[in-house]
């Protein structure tokens, strides 16, 4: 797939209109505060993009809160219509999922208050800059990586499995398809054994998950977990199950945890998105626009494949804008 096409996919067909920014920029600077409106906190990665945004607007001077919509669509609606009320400057909103974006949305242009999406995306409304990944080439690197492991293994023929982030966004699907496209790609030629999507993105959940994964295959030799700490409760199982050694583990994102296990090889790969990099660009979104600027509409930011053979050599990268220098 072009890049041009994941974009498609990730913007999910939302244009803005050419009077849109005229309606954001009316009622711009009424507040100086920016708030983030995150799935969840409890996730590394929203966390890590969260300091990323609050590094970018604060250094120019504007306020900076959070709001945690654990994972819920009427939580996250409930905390955008408490910053609309109290007349924050901006919001950026990594929406719980691309369906119930737009309900922030059309709650933001009525109140003439910008808005920048950082991730996920929208299936739908106006918006003034979406950051994204590129999950498909992301993933699709993660996928030609696990290959190659399982042919070294002898195990192209084996089971592979994934377990995925909610297939309602458009960063999942593009995390699904890149990766299975990857996997043709580098050579499997073995069976895709189904997939469970995660609903609270726990490492129990995933565990769970994971158990039954390995009982109902056990021809399985790889398992795709699409998001970072879920990826540890992936582990636990198949320790649990008396299988180290016999599947292959990719995992998507990146964790602290994972660089001693990129390092012994119990994880094979992993697509780190650089969420530190992409709430620092979000945060440089809304400023441009509270400036009066028309940023990108679309800003990219690539995604390092990070595997057991090249780890000691992206660390140094990864530490800054994977994991916002915590380590």
């Amino acid at each position: 797939m072009e890049r041009r096409t994941v974009f498609k996919l990730a913007i999910g067909g939302a244009v803005l209109a050419s009077t849109g920014f005229s309606a954001f920029t009316s009622a711009i600077a009424q507040g100086k505060d920016i708030v983030y409106l995150t799935p969840g906190l409890d996730l590394p990665f929203w966390r890590y993009l969260s300091k990323g945004i609050e590094s970018a607007v604060k250094a120019k001077g504007y306020g900076y809160q959070a709001l945690d919509s654990h994972n819920s669509a009427q939580t996250q609606l409930q905390n955008a219509q408490d910053s609309i009320t109290r007349g924050v400057g901006g919001i950026i909103i990594s929406p719980t999922d691309s369906s119930t974006a737009p309900s922030v949305l059309q709650l933001a242009q009525r109140a003439g208050i910008p808005v920048v999406i950082a991730d996920i995306g929208t299936n739908s409304g106006e918006y003034a800059s979406f950051i994204i990944s590129d999950n498909y080439r992301g993933a699709h690197d993660v996928g030609t990586a696990l290959a190659a492991a399982l042919k070294e293994k002898g195990w192209e023929g084996g089971d592979v499995a994934i377990v995925a982030i909610s297939q309602a966004r458009k960063n999942g699907q593009a995390r699904t398809q890149g990766f299975l496209d990857g996997l043709k790609e580098g050579g499997f030629t073995g069976r895709e054994a189904g997939m469970q999507q995660m609903q609270s993105y726990t490492t129990d959940e995933t565990f769970k998950f994971t158990q039954d994964i390995l009982t109902a295959n056990p021809g399985l030799r790889g398992l795709f977990i699409q998001t970072d700490q879920p990826a540890m409760g992936a582990l636990r199982a198949i320790k649990a199950a008396r299988k180290d050694g016999e599947v292959l583990v990719a995992a998507f994102d990146g964790i602290p945890d994972f660089v001693p296990l990129l390092e012994s090889g119990e994880l094979v790969v992993s697509g780190m998105q650089q969420p530190y990099l992409m709430g620092v660009r979000s945060g440089e979104a809304m400023i441009d626009v509270l400036d009066g600027k028309t940023p990108e509409k679309e800003i990219t930011v690539p995604i390092l494949a990070v595997t057991s053979k090249n780890i000691a050599e992206e660390l140094p990268t990864v530490k800054e804008t994977v994991f916002a220098n915590e380590v």
